[in-house]
């Protein structure tokens, strides 16, 4: 059975998960620590419950979600896996730190590159990737059938969806791919965002009002 631990972390109250399972196997999800207490929440999170983190994945690589990259790549020593079309955007962190005022290192870690169709493990459970660009250009979706969950990032939020005019943002191809790969799962699948609080499929088909 798998558990989520969802953190909120810097200045964008961003959603940070550990997914985990009663192996203490885990894989670290967006980690957008930026100081000292935050990396300690995770830390403490992962030694008091004896997890082993074997992977960590990117739902896209805006700079709200990856200020505790470097830390989680030299900490854990496991690939960081993303979608090849969010290169770009992790490239431009520093560039990204400078514009919102602080100081950022650019990313030196091992990256595994994920594509729409391609499935994960974590001890026989298997997580889809769906690519639904339009937030960034690499932006995915890890959907996990049995349990009728899915980690969204910033695709689909309770009641909105992410935002379009930021770099290679593009509305029509969000819309799109949220409607024809997100909307036509069971509704009863729980949406854990990039920010905010969860939701379901079902309940983003009727009132989101992007879709009205």
């Amino acid at each position: 059975m798998l558990q989520i631990q969802g953190f909120v972390f810097n200045f964008a109250s961003e959603n940070t998960y550990i997914l985990y399972n009663e192996n203490k196997n885990a894989w670290l999800i967006d980690p957008g620590n930026m100081n000292e207490q935050e990396t300690q929440a995770i830390e403490s999170f992962i030694s008091d419950n004896g997890l082993k983190i074997e992977k960590i994945l990117l739902t896209h690589a805006h700079i709200d979600h990856v200020l505790g990259l470097q830390w989680a790549f030299d900490t854990f020593k496991v690939p960081v896996h993303m979608h090849q079309d969010d290169q770009e955007v992790l490239d431009m962190l520093q560039a990204s730190g400078m514009r919102f005022g602080f100081p950022v290192d650019p990313v030196k870690a091992d990256i595994t590159y994920i594509s729409e169709g391609e499935v994960l493990e974590l001890d026989g459970e298997q997580f889809k990737i769906y690519h639904v660009p339009g937030h960034s250009p690499g932006s995915v979706v890890y959907h996990n059938e049995t349990q009728k969950f899915m980690i969204s990032g910033d695709v689909l939020f309770e009641g909105s969806i992410g935002r379009t005019d930021l770099y290679k943002g593009n509305h029509d191809l969000l819309i799109d791919g949220i409607t024809h790969k997100l909307f036509i799962l069971d509704d009863e699948t729980q949406v854990f965002s990039g920010h905010g609080n969860p939701t379901t499929i079902g309940f983003e088909k009727q009132y989101n009002p992007f879709f009205k």
